[in-house]
């Protein structure tokens, strides 16, 4: 089994990546945006917890976040492996995890870094915003989106290369080539 965090900026197509992984290898695939609309939209307790955080405007805690995701993740079948897509976010997050994983007799193999320039991740998301009518993807949220990622998600990647676990790979080209060279780290594993 591997546990695989797939990083990088909005924009940068981790989204898109994890679909095909999951499509090559049979991963499951952990997206917290789509966990956490799922909890609310079943209604569990965790996500009426969830919901009136949102409600009033309000970070979600890393703790509720990852009761969440522990919850989520043992709900499947890990025997494969989990992709983890959107979390975490910051350090406390990613330590969170680890000690999840840990209690379950796990950990993560390898975060998967895609690395896109600044420029091409403001062309990608305003034309995502374009054709999926997604209200955040303006310039203006963009902005704002790339520099919380900057100060707030970017420490991850000294954490992880301190851990030995960062694996570097040109966020763009094909979809073909980028996952590609994915999958040549997946399978030096």
């Amino acid at each position: 089994m591997k546990n695989i965090v797939i990083f990088g900026a909005p924009g940068s197509g981790k989204g898109t990546q994890s679909d095909m992984l999951v499509q090559k290898y049979g991963f499951q695939h952990i997206s917290t945006g789509d966990v956490l609309r799922q909890a609310i939209k079943e209604g569990s307790e965790l996500g009426l917890t969830a919901q009136s955080y949102i409600s009033d405007g309000k970070l979600i805690p890393d703790s509720l976040m990852i009761d969440i995701l522990a919850s989520t993740y043992d709900a499947l079948d890990t025997s494969v492996g989990v992709i983890f897509d959107g979390f975490p976010r910051t350090i406390a997050q990613a330590e969170a995890l680890e000690k999840m994983l840990a209690e379950r007799g796990s950990r993560v193999d390898a975060m998967l870094e895609l690395d896109v320039p600044t420029e091409m991740l403001m062309e990608r998301l305003i034309q995502r915003g374009k054709t999926s009518g997604r209200a955040d993807d303006n310039e203006e949220t963009i902005k704002k989106r790339l520099d919380v990622y900057g100060q707030q998600t970017a420490p991850l990647i000294e954490w992880y290369t301190s851990a030995g676990l960062r694996h570097k790979v040109q966020g763009y080209g094909s979809l073909e080539e980028i996952n590609a060279s994915l999958s040549a780290i997946i399978d030096s594993l």
